[in-house]
Formats: structure tokens, sequence, C-alpha cells
């Protein structure tokens, strides 16, 4: 049930966004930065890591956060049949988990910076390249900014 009314809330909001000028979109809160990059572990291997550095005072959330919860990120990597993930995504940072009022469940969240890693095999001595989506919620004590998808693309070679 309160995922519902959260759910309608984010819902409003976009609806109220979109009834503004066009102007107005230059005041859009961003209290986060990603940087994806890649790093060549041996013979066609490599690993990819999606960082985020997020503002002081905000949280973005990890990928376990329970249901009812915030937003979890997730990690949706394009099909490309010269790359094989191996595993799942690791989440490198200081994981803080909390009883949130707001959700009322226990929230797994980063403050400052969180680094979202893949590894992953290329097929063959060739150049290409990983390329995905990161979803991604982020919070702080007074407010909560609608869902966000990020699109990238790295280069494996």
């Amino acid at each position: 049930m309160v995922m519902q009314a959260f759910t309608r809330l984010v819902l409003s909001f976009v609806v109220l966004m979109s009834l503004f000028p066009q102007g107005s979109s230059a005041q859009v809160k961003n209290p986060v930065t990603w940087a994806f990059t890649s790093k060549k572990l041996g013979a066609g291997k490599f690993e990819v890591r999606m960082t985020a550095v997020v503002e002081k005072g905000w949280h973005i959330y990890s990928q376990t956060t329970p249901e009812g919860g915030p937003i979890p990120t997730s990690v949706e990597f394009t099909k490309n049949p010269l790359v094989v993930l191996t595993g799942n995504v690791k989440e490198v940072g200081k994981m803080e988990t909390h009883f949130e009022k707001l959700f009322d469940v226990n929230v797994k969240q980063y403050s400052n910076k969180v680094e979202f890693v893949q590894t992953a095999s290329v097929k063959g001595n060739v150049k290409t390249n990983l390329s995905g989506t990161v979803e991604y919620m982020l919070c702080n004590d007074t407010e909560c900014l609608p869902p966000v998808r990020k699109t990238f693309s790295v280069s494996l070679q």
C-alpha cells in the first residue's frame, strides 16, 4: 500500500513537472555524476566500472534494497554476441542500512560514492563495446527524485 502511494506521488510529480515551461528544466536537480570505464584484466577479460559520485546529503540505493522501499539501482546490458558477462554486478562502497519510516523497510543505500562492477570476456581478439542502462533513484532527508535511466557504452579493447 505504501508503494502504491509512493508510485502515485512520483507520477503526480512527473505530470506536474510537465506542466512547467521548458525554461524550468534548467533547474532540475542532478546530485550524481556517473563515470563508465573498463580495465583489461588479461587476455580477453575486462572489468567494467559504473561509478556514481553522489553529492553530500543524497543517497543512491543498492541493487538489493527490499521491495516496498525506494527504487533499487539496476543495470541492464545490451546484448552483444562478442561479449560474455561473468557473474552478477557487484557493488563496491560503504553500504548503509537503516529503517526508513517513509517506506516502512530497512533500506540499503550509499552516500558519497559507489561502484557497480561487472566482469566480462570478449570472444576472440576483437575490439567491441559493452553498453547498457543504469536505472537509479536518489533521495535526501527531505525528498526523493524520480527514477532516472542513464545509458552508457564502454570500449573493451
